[in-house]
């Protein structure tokens, strides 16, 4: 079979999706994929790693490297392992365009597949649970072999003895991955790990493409990180209430946990209010990417079913919402993926791999917060399709996100034998992939039952691009939150970042012009300590005050910006924290 047979004379293999193809990559192959299959067939190898970052590519140089390796006749089978059933039929289909016939629906029962196909696309639980039937099918032919998102190989100690085991046979060996890291230090199969000057071995790629240089080739979409903090209050299981500011600094891990959980209940004000702010900013990016769709990522069925509720109410539209035991799920994604429906919300499944080019504005409303989790669910809003299109994602204003955010340009390899507590900057204790990447029910429930959600306001705090921080904060449909809404949804990575620079100065110049003494009241350098301390003892006098009459802490919140002015607590200044201490210290006395 030759190209010319494959792909029309002349031509070179097209995108997975032509219709949908990034910009500036049909008919010819990116960059990165001509380099990176040069690379390949010089060194010719038993095994080859390709990290590629999510939305860059990966399926098509896959699929490149399969048909020259079959038509130069050194492999006549080949076998594609997905982490999904979804992602099983994602294959089979981008492999149908190129002219290769791959059965997504072989079961290990089947034994053989059918004479039509050149191979088969199985999951990872797949090949561990019947390895010896696998070994046989990769002997009984030369066979190629797609690890796709390889580091799913490294799950469980039985998942990667099964896949060393089916597959150490194979002719050739080809992984791919969009992110190499993983939360443990389990070894990935048929992945070279090399140790490096601190004695650490680390996992070597033979080929590497990053979200920094995808981004500066127009290949991935630039993404804001829009940011909202706001004040949260709780009941703990011991019967106490509480009471933080989402993001707050001082505060211990399970306050920070707790008031997390509290902003994404559906029965609170925090989410509402963010999921209006996403979807104003999905209009706004609709008026020049008709299409553009939103995603809401959120930890369990119960949450997904009311967000979905409350996007209808926003919308006057039924968003799209998959489910992980729903059987429609992965024709669910495929017909949002082609219509132009505003919304899907789904739970933690759909992370990773699934591709919705369409997607452009998210919100990141579940508390899984692993770096690969949170990697992945990233990767499903940056594919772009023409240049300029811009991603923008909605979160909690929490320490840990801010962190990943950050980060998002950092590339990193899976090491091994790092001691237990180094985190190479990812200090997140949220276990492992497959534990953050699924929905346990039982657990969900367990966590809800710890403490009680009891209110919750949001309100803007800043937005994060390209490792800068970008607004002064504000409230909820204040001209300040507006500004940042309303940035177009057709921007260069560059020109985002000159924009937003703008936008801050605006804010900036707004305030000065409110008067000399709002002017005063904002020092050119804030002391964030002494802003820390003062919020926090605010929030014990609240708290105190609230036990002492009965009256919500929610309500002493308002009362006191009522009578004091300034905007919310996340937002305040030392003077406006001072102003609301004194004036709780006079209610204490006895003055009103």
């Amino acid at each position: 079979m030759s190209n010319d047979t494959l792909f029309g004379a002349g031509a070179a293999l097209p995108p997975a999706y032509p219709e949908r193809a990034a910009w500036g990559t049909a008919p010819k192959l990116r960059q990165w994929q001509s380099e990176a299959l040069e690379k390949y067939f010089t060194d010719s190898p038993s095994d080859f790693l390709a990290v590629a970052t999510p939305g860059a590519g990966k399926t098509t140089f896959a699929l490149r490297v399969a048909t020259e390796l079959v038509d130069r006749g050194i492999v006549n089978r080949i076998t594609v392992v997905a982490p999904t059933d979804h992602l099983k039929r994602q294959w089979a289909d981008a492999a149908a365009r190129v002219g290769l016939a791959i059965d997504p629906n072989f079961k290990n029962a089947d034994g053989r597949h059918g004479g039509a196909f050149i191979g088969v696309a199985v999951t990872y639980a797949q090949v561990a649970s019947k390895p010896m039937l696998h070994r046989a099918k990769t002997e009984a032919a030369r066979t190629l072999v797609i690890l796709d998102e390889i580091h799913h190989g490294g799950n469980a100690l039985s998942w990667g003895d099964g896949i060393r085991e089916a597959f150490e046979p194979a002719a050739r060996r080809l992984a791919l991955t969009g992110t190499p890291f993983r939360s443990d230090t389990a070894a990935i199969p048929f992945v070279e790990y090399v140790e490096d000057r601190d004695g650490v071995r680390r996992s070597k790629a033979d080929y590497t493409y990053g979200y920094g240089q995808a981004l500066r080739d127009h290949v991935v979409r630039p993404v804001m990180f829009m940011a909202y903090s706001g004040q949260m209050r709780w009941r703990t299981s011991a019967g106490e209430e509480m009471a933080a500011s989402l993001g707050e600094a001082a505060v211990t891990k399970d306050i920070t946990a707790q008031a997390w959980r509290t902003a994404l209940n559906p029965a609170g004000e925090w989410i509402p209010a963010v999921l209006a702010a996403a979807d104003k900013r999905l209009t706004e990016v609709r008026r020049t990417v008709h299409d553009a769709g939103g995603l809401v990522i959120a930890t369990d069925h119960d949450d997904a079913r009311a967000y979905a509720g409350q996007l209808k109410r926003i919308t006057g539209e039924s968003p799209t919402v998959i489910l992980s035991d729903d059987a429609k799920a992965s024709s669910k994604i495929e017909e949002f993926s082609e219509g132009d429906k505003r919304w899907m919300v789904a739970v933690r499944m759909v992370s990773e791999g699934v591709d919705v080019p369409r997607l452009a504005v998210g919100v990141y409303a579940t508390s899984t917060a692993t770096p690969l989790f949170f990697a992945q669910a990233v990767g499903r809003y940056v594919r772009a399709r023409r240049r300029g299109e811009t991603a923008s994602i909605f979160l909690p204003s929490v320490p840990n996100l801010m962190a990943l955010a950050n980060q998002l340009e950092l590339e990193r390899d899976h090491a091994l034998d790092r001691p237990e507590k180094d985190d190479e900057g990812f200090g997140l204790e949220d276990g492992l992939m497959e534990a953050a990447n699924r929905e346990d029910k039982a657990s969900d429930s367990l966590m809800k039952q710890k403490f009680e959600a009891l209110e919750s306001q949001a309100s803007f705090d800043r937005v994060l691009f390209d490792g800068g921080e970008f607004g002064t904060g504000g409230e909820m449909g204040s001209e300040d939150e507006q500004d940042f809404l309303g940035i177009p949804g057709l921007l260069d990575a560059d020109q985002v970042g000159q924009l937003l620079r703008q936008r801050q100065h605006e804010q900036q110049s707004r305030r000065k012009a409110r008067g000399p003494a709002a002017a005063a009241a904002e020092p050119l350098v804030v002391d964030h300590r002494q802003l820390t301390e003062l919020r926090g003892q605010l929030a014990k006098n609240v708290s105190a005050w609230a036990a002492r009459t009965g009256m919500p802490h929610g309500q002493v919140h308002t009362e006191l910006r009522r009578q004091c002015g300034g905007p919310a607590v996340a937002q305040a200044n030392e003077d406006q924290l001072q102003r609301r201490l004194q004036k709780l210290q006079d209610w204490f006395i006895g003055k009103k």
